[in-house]
């Protein structure tokens, strides 16, 4: 592979409560996803991140998610399917507006935390993360998790289904991503995260946290902004990426 997407959650900052450098960030990667309201990011921080995403020449996505803003998104909700279609709709609205303000339009969807994880392997959600997307525009990507119920949903929608790779997080047997409170969870030595990275592109494949080689097969690869450490990250990704001669590239 000569190229390969970064993208980072970004505008998830909330009031006075400052999460990540999104600034920093910005000047990283390729691709923002951006959160929508429902897991953080308030409508000051979402406009002011859209603004910055277009200024930096970032392609932006949306970042939907239940409705948990008290558990940042990352606890399960048994959310009726119909109900959490209309909910990625208003959020990919909201988010849209923003962007217009600021010149550009949302590129992609990607689902956070319990949201990514469930669609996973929850049939009906991933379908209902789908319809969303189809029923708004059947142009945008789904980002997701390669093998995922929600990246067959989306193809089987009609709609671009684009296979992401974590930098910064352990991998189960399965493929599936190390739950964050169990040990092997979050990779946080830099040059370790950046050539796995590097050997997933020229292998296609990972180690697992059992030691076991997965099947890997990505277009974009996800820093978290939040994780601490995560613009030294992000700038070691980028020298081991040229090092080996692999362009930054959005996928939209």
């Amino acid at each position: 592979m000569t190229s390969i997407d970064l993208n980072a959650d970004l505008g998830e900052s909330y009031g006075q409560w400052t999460l990540g450098d999104d600034g920093a960030m910005l000047g990283l990667v390729s691709s923002a996803n951006v959160a929508c309201g429902f897991h953080a990011g308030d409508p000051s921080t979402l406009r002011t991140t859209t603004a910055a995403a277009a200024t930096a020449g970032v392609v932006v996505g949306a970042q939907v998610s239940y409705p948990d803003l008290r558990g940042f998104g990352r606890r399960f909700l048994d959310v009726e399917p119909s109900a959490l279609t209309d909910d990625v709709l208003y959020q990919i609205g909201a988010l849209e507006a923003l962007c217009r303000v600021a010149g550009v339009r949302v590129r992609y969807v990607k689902p956070h935390g319990a949201l990514y994880n469930a669609t996973r392997t929850h049939t009906a959600q991933a379908r209902a993360v789908a319809e969303a997307v189809r029923a708004y525009d059947p142009e945008l990507p789904v980002l997701g998790l390669p093998g995922s119920e929600l990246l067959a949903a989306a193809e089987a929608a009609g709609l671009r289904a684009v296979p992401e790779f974590f930098v910064d997080r352990g991998y189960t047997a399965e493929g599936a991503l190390v739950p964050r409170r169990e040990p092997g969870a979050l990779l946080d030595d830099a040059g370790e995260a950046a050539q796995r990275l590097v050997r997933m592109l020229e292998t296609g494949t990972v180690r697992a946290v059992d030691g076991t080689e997965v099947a890997v097969r990505a277009e974009s690869a996800c820093l978290h902004g939040d994780s601490p450490g995560a613009v030294a990250m992000g700038r070691r990704v980028h020298e081991e990426l040229t090092r080996a001669g692999v362009r930054i590239a959005p996928f939209a």
